[in-house]
């Protein structure tokens, strides 16, 4: 049966190829590293698929690149999920990954849920209902982004996803991961980013450039000037961007993979270290309750809030309107 299952469900390596996808490059430095991104993401995949036994698979997880692991740890996720939900009289794969040296990686291993829940569509609100309170909102945030990676002209055209179980706060945690897939899309561009989320209603751009801000501190790609670009560029929407920043802080400080894009990324979008950023998201995080506003909102509020934003000059504002106005010319 497994290796039945490993057939059917494999996913061909070429899937994370710009060239498969037809993302726009940029620069090629920026598209190798997110093709490796996705490359790492399927190995972990994969590695899980083989259902060796949790033990043996973060053996193996472990030998990818520390920069590079949290990918591989959330593409596990997918494959052990996926093996949950088929494989129900043995559905204790994810609950263990968690107890045990997957816990550090908690965010991602929730995000690859969703990947799970973009390929099996069945008992999702049961299936949401199972994960922890707080982080279950990062699962459709993973939907959002595999929606967005392998059908990104569909949503850019205002499709919404084929499926009925998404109401309220849950259609802004798929724009969250919709805004990281753009990332990929884009290639990291700042002007392709800007005019692509000019295209949504503008109810919805808080939240893709949220998952902007979170993929280029966590991912990377992007060189100074892009990401300082990509600050100006957001405009308004500056402390979603820098909220999503704070996140990917979060993330690597917990899973111990700081990295240096993401040093340089919190400098620039929210004048922090990367540090400081993660101790930010920890902080913003205690005592966090859910009354009428999801905790997980709850949560990038405070950060929100607590990030100072540093105004403009005069010229830099100048310069940010002109950005604006190419990226509509686009």
């Amino acid at each position: 049966m497994g290796g039945i299952l490993q057939k059917l469900l494999s996913i061909s390596p070429m899937e994370a190829s710009f060239a498969l996808r037809k993302f726009h490059v940029h620069r090629d430095s920026t598209r190798r590293r997110l093709e490796q991104v996705g490359e790492t993401f399927l190995r972990g995949y994969h590695l899980a698929l083989a259902d060796q036994g949790i033990e043996l698979l973060v053996e193996q997880l472990d030998e990818i690149d520390l920069e590079f692991r949290g990918y591989g740890f959330e593409g596990a996720a997918m494959g052990l999920d996926i093996l949950d939900q088929l494989q129900p009289w043995k559905a204790q794969r994810i609950p263990e990954l968690l107890r045990g040296h997957g816990k550090p990686h908690v965010y991602m291993v929730h995000v690859g849920i969703g990947w799970s829940m973009a390929r099996l569509r069945f008992g999702i609100k049961r299936r949401l209902a199972r994960l922890d309170s707080l982080l279950r909102w990062l699962a459709l945030d993973g939907f959002g982004f595999h929606e967005g990676y392998f059908h990104w002209p569909r949503y850019a055209a205002g499709a919404t996803p084929r499926f009925t179980m998404l109401r309220g706060y849950g259609w802004r945690c798929f724009d969250q991961g919709l805004g990281r897939s753009l990332w990929f899309v884009s290639g990291a561009d700042p002007k392709y980013i800007a005019s692509a989320i000019m295209r949504f209603p503008e109810a919805r751009r808080d939240d893709l450039w949220s998952g902007i801000g979170l993929a280029c501190t966590y991912a990377g790609g992007a060189d100074g000037s892009d990401v300082r670009m990509l600050r100006l560029a957001s405009g308004p929407h500056w402390p979603h961007l820098a909220q999503g920043a704070v996140f990917a802080a979060g993330a690597r400080q917990r899973a111990g993979n700081m990295a240096p894009q993401t040093e340089m990324a919190c400098q620039w979008l929210c004048g922090l270290s990367a540090l400081r950023a993660a101790e930010l998201c920890d902080e913003t995080l205690r005592s966090v309750t859910e009354n009428d506003t999801p905790a997980y909102e709850v949560w990038r509020r405070r950060i929100r809030e607590h990030l100072q934003f540093d105004e403009f000059s005069w010229r830099e504002r100048s310069r940010a309107s002109d950005l604006v106005t190419a990226a509509r010319s686009v």
